[in-house]
């Protein structure tokens, strides 16, 4: 005798792949999501010297001074800088999610199977629509970047009386980690002199 999965098991367990699904599609989603942050700098530098450091640790990571604010960037120091990128998707990601995408459409399709037996064939070929999540995050993932940067003076002074410089920074967060990164690896390396 073959023992027969009672309903109650069968119904909880469409409840939680369907809601696995649905966490995995936020997820997904999540992946092109925008993730701008603002941030202040501080340095002991001048306003110059440190706009010219923050602008050509923007241009080795591929960003340009926009078209239109080319003018307003060599108008006065305080203004505003608007720098555009394009940013590449990740391959990795995208198979990743592919990956993903199979696997939880190998889990409702199975769950359907056991609940439809005469639809099993049809029910398997949903993991035939996997690629989808890999297209879409290609699709939407690969895009331009804006990075806006205004350097000022800062409201106190250093023991010498020299100005200190405030940066605002309005980047993607990977940026911004990368930028935190690289100022500390320079005001490390300058220290060691």
């Amino acid at each position: 005798m073959i023992p027969t999965i009672d309903s109650a098991i069968l119904s909880s367990t469409f409840l939680l792949t369907l809601l696995m699904l649905i966490g995995l599609t936020f997820f997904i989603r999540a992946s092109v999501k925008d993730r701008t942050e603002k941030i202040q700098l501080t340095s002991e530098q001048t306003q110059v010297a440190f706009r010219t450091q923050l602008q050509e640790h923007f241009s080795q990571r591929a960003y340009r001074i926009q078209e239109d604010a080319a003018g307003q960037a060599e108008q006065g120091i305080d203004e505003e800088i608007v720098l555009q990128g394009f940013v590449r998707p990740s391959l990795f990601l995208a198979v990743f999610l592919t990956f993903l995408a199979a696997i939880g459409g190998f889990c409702l399709s199975l769950v359907l199977a056991v609940l439809f037996p005469a639809l099993q064939a049809a029910f398997l070929s949903l993991v035939l629509l996997a690629p989808l999540a890999g297209i879409f995050y290609w699709k939407q993932a690969g895009r331009i970047e804006t990075v806006r940067l205004k350097v000022e003076p800062a409201a106190d002074k250093l023991p010498s009386g020299e100005i200190k410089s405030v940066a605002t920074i309005a980047a993607h967060r990977d940026e911004i980690i990368q930028l935190r990164q690289a100022l500390a690896a320079i005001k490390k390396a300058s220290a060691s002199v």
